[in-house]
């Protein structure tokens, strides 16, 4: 089969770069606090489980030109492969993740969203539809727009590294 030969031939170890999308944390973190990020050490720790490296780690506010500009930032640099944000991508009007990094997507993948809200709708229930989880490839790095709470990571992060060597030896 393709994909078995492809996820063989794609590299074993990835360079994961994580992001939280949270205003609130990111304030807390500004005013000299120590903010609780359980999505993003969820993240972390996941794919260095998995076996791959966590090159760098990131919590910026809720605001479509940071985001876009750290996303810009990354996807020129040649030491990551995966960057994967968590957060800031439900239905208030201060969820701006997916209105910043999508339209940086050379091509968009449509059924990672579609995977994730099926896995999901086992745990939430028809709520899943509400879900706006999408990837996408920029620069040739891999792009995952993730829910903010720990399962919704958990569940895109089971998705995410059970195909990332696929993904990647099809982008790369």
């Amino acid at each position: 089969m393709a994909h078995e030969h492809h996820r063989r031939q794609g590299p074993s170890t990835a360079r994961f770069y994580i992001i939280t999308v949270s205003t609130s944390r990111y304030r807390e973190k500004m005013s000299g606090g120590s903010p609780r990020d359980e999505s993003g050490d969820l993240a972390v720790e996941m794919a260095r489980e998995a076996g791959h490296e966590v090159v760098g780690r990131d919590l910026i506010p809720d605001d479509m030109y940071v985001i876009r500009r750290r996303i810009l930032e990354l996807v020129s640099r040649d030491d990551l492969d995966v960057i994967v944000l968590t957060g800031g991508t439900g239905l208030t009007k201060t969820d701006v993740t997916i209105e910043a990094v999508r339209p940086l997507f050379e091509k968009e993948i449509e059924g990672f969203g579609d995977v994730f809200r099926y896995f999901s709708v086992q745990e939430v229930g028809a709520a899943a539809f509400l879900t706006r989880a999408t990837a996408g490839v920029i620069n040739g790095k891999a792009v995952f727009l993730l829910p903010g709470s720990p399962n919704a990571v958990k569940t895109g992060m089971k998705i995410i590294l059970q195909e990332i060597s696929h993904l990647l030896y099809l982008i790369k």
